[in-house]
């Protein structure tokens, strides 16, 4: 399977990441890319969290317990933060598994009243009722969408203290959300949050300030950013959008749900290596991660 964006050529490794025996990825919720271009599987197997090296090889695998992995993400000094949505918490961890920070109470989630079946919740609240994702600014400061059980994105310093929270339960206006489900901070310095009931992406200033929106999308996940500055979307249904760094749309890959190589079923997060490579993390019946490598 093959895929471009503009000149760029892309072909899916059908042999990466093949995992020993008793090993599966079972809904990679979260994936991310460290310096060395060591790729973190947040999943939902046995093994929550596989650490693979740019070849596939399995690495490592944590031995921390986690409940409902969700997002993940590491920052420029190679700590990772990890999303348990349903104990309400992010935990950040040094490389070998200290506990460094943790944002939220566990197993207390905020009180957003009723949330109904379409995840519009009663009112916001404060940090966390099964929160969805996290990203990291330049000087540290934390931003986490609090998507399932509540309609917001929080921002925290480095230390973990609450400086502001934004958002309200809605479907129309900028800064309405329903079910906030991934986050991310370009390399601009702006906060791209995905709104993704509203098939929308959100993009605020990281003081909570709006920007713009970006619409066309089908229930948007993640964002993830390459070098260039190129955004990449993974979509809950069936496909990854690749737009720039102003929401230009410049290729779509999927479209229609399917279990065969190279195509998707239900992607739920997205990571870029060094070499321009991307990874896609799918849930539901997807439960794979696949790597597409990029030729020239």
């Amino acid at each position: 399977m093959r895929y471009a964006i503009g000149d760029r050529k892309y072909a899916l490794d059908p042999d990466w990441g093949s995992l020993p025996d008793g090993y599966e990825f079972n809904q990679v919720a979260g994936v991310a890319v460290d310096a060395s271009d060591n790729v973190y599987a947040f999943n939902r197997s046995d093994h929550k969290l596989m650490v693979l090296d740019r070849e596939g090889s399995l690495v490592k695998v944590w031995s921390r317990v986690f409940d409902q992995p969700h997002g993940a993400h590491v920052d420029k000094d190679g700590n990772v933060y990890l999303v348990d949505r349903d104990t309400h918490v992010v935990e950040k961890f040094s490389p070998d598994e200290e506990l460094l920070l943790t944002l939220g109470v566990k197993g207390q989630p905020s009180d957003t009243g009723l949330i109904d079946e379409e995840f519009l919740v009663e009112r916001a609240a404060g940090p966390h009722n099964m929160p969805t994702g996290v990203s990291t600014a330049p000087n540290g400061d934390i931003f986490v969408s609090d998507g399932y059980g509540n309609c917001r994105v929080h921002k925290f310093d480095s230390e973990g203290n609450l400086l502001v929270s934004w958002g309200i339960p809605g479907t129309d206006e900028p800064g309405e959300y329903k079910l906030p489900h991934g986050i991310g901070v370009d390399n601009a310095g702006r906060v791209l949050v995905c709104d993704r009931e509203n098939h929308r992406i959100q993009v605020i200033d990281q003081d909570g300030g709006h920007i713009t929106i970006w619409t066309g999308f089908r229930q948007p996940t993640s964002v993830a950013f390459d070098d260039d500055g190129l955004v990449y979307v993974p979509e809950l249904q069936a496909r990854l959008s690749v737009v720039d760094a102003d929401g230009g749309l410049l290729a779509r890959w999927g479209g229609e749900e399917s279990r065969e190589p190279g195509q998707f079923v239900a992607p739920h997060c997205a990571a870029v290596d060094s070499q321009g490579s991307v990874y896609v993390g799918e849930v539901l019946e997807g439960m794979r991660l696949q790597k597409f490598v990029r030729e020239g």
